[in-house]
């Protein structure tokens, strides 16, 4: 999986290109630890993520925790499989998809 980043004043892009799965997932917690300091609107890009496994669902939930106490984050460019995932997992009703 490749992470890239785009910060914009107190506003953090996030693009993910591959898999972010159990291999992946700790790098992207890792990451978003030491970025989301000062951010008060964090968007993910997933036009380029293939697949997302429980372990990445686990990575976006912390995040939805720490921007609910800092801003806003929201989910875009989602494809129909990880839509598919989002919707069985209920992820759908906790994150801002656009």
């Amino acid at each position: 999986m490749t992470i890239h980043q785009e910060k914009n004043g107190n506003a953090l892009t996030v693009a993910l290109e591959g898999r972010l799965d159990t291999m992946t997932a700790p790098e992207l917690e890792e990451t978003l630890k030491e970025a989301l300091t000062g951010v008060e609107a964090l968007t993910f890009d997933f036009e380029k993520l293939d697949y997302i496994s429980s372990a990445g669902l686990r990575v976006l939930l912390a995040a939805q925790k720490t921007m609910n106490r800092q801003g806003t984050m929201k989910v875009t460019h989602v494809n129909e499989i990880i839509s598919e995932i989002f919707d069985v997992t209920g992820f759908s009703d906790i994150l801002t998809i656009e």
